[in-house]
C-alpha cells in the first residue's frame, strides 16, 4: 500500500525545470511519477493515502551537506551571543545568566563575532572575572575557532606562564605573559577538557531538541561532525541512534568522524557506511586550518591586516599524509576542513598523491581562498567542495580587511567552481551560522552581505536552480547517494520538503520569506505547519 501526491507544483531537479502532477509513493521510495490521471488509474487498488499539496511546491527534500547537529541543539539550549551587537551587551547579558546559576556551574555562551559590534574588539578575562568570580564561563566564537575564558575557567585548565601553545593553536597572552582568556584552535581543547562530561541522556536531548528545528526548516537530512566531543565515539553514536530511531523521529544523518576517534570505530567493527536506515558513518574529518575571523585561516600570502601572520596550519604536511594513508587503509574518504588558499592547496596535493580507489569522494570542506594554481589543481583531482554560502552574507565586508580587495576576486568563487565542473555541495555549518537552508539558497543568489546591505562578487552568483541544486543534488552527490537521493524520480527515496512559494517564480530577495509547509522522510511526514 502506498501514498500519492498531488495537487502543487513539484518539481524533479532532474534538470531545470521540470516538474510533474504527482508521485506516488511505497516503502518509502518513490514508485512512479506522471500525471495524477494515469497514476490513479494504475495503483487505485493500492492507494492508502492521498495528500493533496492545495498548490503549494514540493522540492526533493533539502539536505544540509555540513552542519553539527549537536552543537546546533546546544545553541538552541545555551545562551545565544550570536545576534548581539557591542561587547557592553554581551556582558549586561553575561551578568543576567549568572543569577541563575549555582557556585562553580558552568556558563557556556555561543556565537559572539566581534566584527559585528560597533566597537570591535575582544573582551578580556579580566572582565569576565567581574562578571562571576565563582563560576567558570567558555564562550564560544561564532567560527568555532576561538573561545574566551575567565580566570576560573583557565585555573581549572592548570593553565599558566609556562604553558606551550599546541600544534595548531594558540593561547593569547598579554605583554606580561600572563593569558588574556582568549584561545585559539587547538588550544581551546585545554578548556574543553575541563568541562564536566555529559551523559548520553543529555546527547540524546540535545539531538532530538536539533532534530525537531531542522525539520521544521524544511531539512531531510544533514551531514554532521560530532563524534569526537562529548565523551567518546560509543556514548555519542548512541545518543544518534536513540534520537534518530527510524519511528519517531525520521532524518537523513550521515556523521563525519573525526580522526580521534577512527580507532574506536574500527575497534567496534564499524566501517565508512555502516549504521542504520537513517544513521551512517561518513568520511574521516580532518581539520587542516583555522579561520578566517580569528586569522587562523591557513593562507598562501599573509592577512592583509596582519602582515607577518599567515595563519595556523592545524597539522604539519607530514601529519596530514599520515592521517589520509589512513584513511585509505580504512577504505574512507576524507573531509578537510580547509577555508585558507594554502590549506586547500597542501590537502588538495595530498588527495592527487593518494587517490581513493573506490569510487568514494574526498571533500574540502569551506574552499573560501582560492589562487589560479588551486583552481587548476581542483579541476584535476577528484574532489567535492562542501560550501556553505551564507558565509557571503555574514563575511563581507569585513573579509576585505583580512585579505585585500585583490583576493576578493577568488574568493567564495561558487559560480567559478561549477563553470569548471567542479562537484559542490551546500550546508550552513549550524550553529556558525542560521541553519535555515532558504537562507542560504537566497545567500548563493544574491551575494548580498547582511552587513551593510551591498553585493559583493556577483559574478560569482548563482541561479536558483543551481542553489538548489547544491541542497538536493548536490549533497547527495558528496555521499555517493546520487543513484536514489537527491531527486523525484523513481527508485529513489520518498524525501520531499515542501514550501508555500515557488522559489523559481518568487523574487530572489523573497526566499527567506518562504514558509516551510510539510517535510517528508522515507514517505512519512515529520514536519507539517499548522
Amino acid at each position: 500500500m502506498g501514498t500519492l501526491w498531488y495537487g502543487g507544483s513539484i518539481y524533479t531537479m532532474k534538470t531545470e525545470g521540470d516538474q510533474v502532477e504527482s508521485v506516488y509513493t511505497e516503502k518509502g521510495k518513490i514508485v512512479e511519477i506522471g500525471s495524477l490521471e494515469n497514476l490513479l488509474a494504475k495503483y487505485k487498488g493500492q492507494i492508502e493515502q492521498s495528500h493533496d499539496l492545495g498548490g503549494k511546491v514540493m522540492y526533493p527534500g533539502f539536505v544540509d551537506s555540513h552542519l553539527h547537529i549537536i552543537g546546533h541543539g546546544e545553541k538552541l539550549l545555551h545562551l545565544d551571543l550570536s545576534l548581539i551587537t557591542s561587547p557592553e551587551q554581551v556582558i549586561e547579558i553575561l551578568k543576567e545568566r549568572v543569577q541563575q546559576l549555582e557556585v562553580g556551574e558552568w556558563l557556556i555562551g555561543e556565537g559572539w563575532n566581534e566584527n559585528q559590534w560597533e566597537n570591535p574588539r575582544i573582551i578580556h578575562k579580566n572582565e569576565l572575572d567581574e562578571i562571576c568570580p565563582d563560576n567558570p564561563m567558555m564562550l564560544t566564537r561564532v567560527c568555532r575557532h576561538a573561545i574566551l575564558a575567565n580566570s576560573k575557567a583557565i585555573n581549572i585548565a592548570g593553565i599558566d606562564e609556562n604553558t606551550e601553545d599546541p600544534q595548531g593553536g594558540k593561547i593569547v597572552r598579554g605583554d606580561n605573559g600572563e593569558a588574556t582568556g582568549y584561545f585559539l584552535d587547538t588550544a581551546q581543547e585545554f578548556i574543553k577538557k575541563g568541562i564536566p562530561g555529559v551523559s548520553e541522556k543529555y546527547l540524546t536531548k540535545v539531538v532530538k531538541s536539533s532534530i525537531d528545528d531542522l525539520v521544521k526548516k524544511g531539512l531531510v537530512g544533514g551531514h554532521s561532525e560530532d563524534l569526537n566531543y562529548y565523551g567518546g565515539f560509543n556514548k555519542t553514536l548512541n545518543a544518534f541512534k536513540n534520537a534518530i530511531d527510524g519511528n519517531k523521529r525520521r532524518f537523513r544523518t550521515n556523521l563525519l568522524v573525526h580522526h580521534e576517534v577512527l580507532d574506536d570505530m574500527v575497534n567496534e567493527g564499524l566501517g565508512y557506511n555502516d549504521g542504520t536506515e537513517y544513521i551512517e558513518l561518513g568520511a574521516l574529518k580532518i581539520f587542516s586550518d583555522g579561520a578566517l575571523g580569528g586569522r587562523t585561516a591557513w593562507l598562501s600570502e599573509p592577512y592583509e591586516d596582519d602582515e607577518n601572520n599567515y595563519g595556523i596550519p592545524i597539522h604539519s604536511i607530514e601529519g596530514l599524509e599520515t592521517l589520509v594513508k589512513k584513511a585509505r587503509k580504512n577504505e574512507m574518504p576524507i573531509a578537510v576542513h580547509a577555508i585558507g588558499d594554502q590549506a586547500a592547496w597542501t590537502i588538495a596535493k595530498i588527495i592527487q598523491k593518494y587517490p581513493l580507489k573506490n569510487g568514494r569522494r574526498d571533500r574540502i570542506i569551506h574552499a573560501q581562498i582560492i589562487n589560479e594554481n588551486l583552481l587548476e589543481l581542483l579541476k584535476e583531482i577528484d574532489v567535492v567542495l562542501d560550501i556553505q554560502p551564507t558565509f557571503v552574507a555574514s563575511d563581507f565586508p569585513w573579509i576585505i580587511d583580512r585579505i585585500g580587495k585583490r583576493r576578493i576576486g577568488y574568493s567564495y568563487p561558487w559560480r567559478t567552481f561549477l563553470k569548471h565542473g567542479i562537484p559542490c555541495a551546500a550546508g550552513s555549518d549550524a550553529p556558525i551560522e542560521e541553519v535555515n537552508p532558504l537562507l542560504g539558497i537566497e545567500a548563493a543568489v544574491l551575494r548580498k552581505s547582511t552587513i551593510d546591505g551591498q553585493y559583493y562578487n556577483e559574478k560569482e552568483q548563482l541561479s536558483v536552480y543551481e542553489a538548489i541544486s547544491l541542497y538536493t543534488k548536490g549533497s547527495a552527490y558528496a555521499i555517493s547517494h546520487e543513484e536514489d537521493r537527491g531527486q523525484i524520480i523513481p527508485g529513489f527515496s520518498a524525501d520531499f520538503t515542501v514550501l508555500n512559494q515557488d522559489l523559481f517564480k518568487v523574487s530572489p530577495d523573497r526566499i527567506v520569506s518562504t514558509e516551510v509547509e510539510m517535510t517528508i522522510v522515507g514517505e512519512h511526514i515529520v514536519y507539517q505547519r499548522k
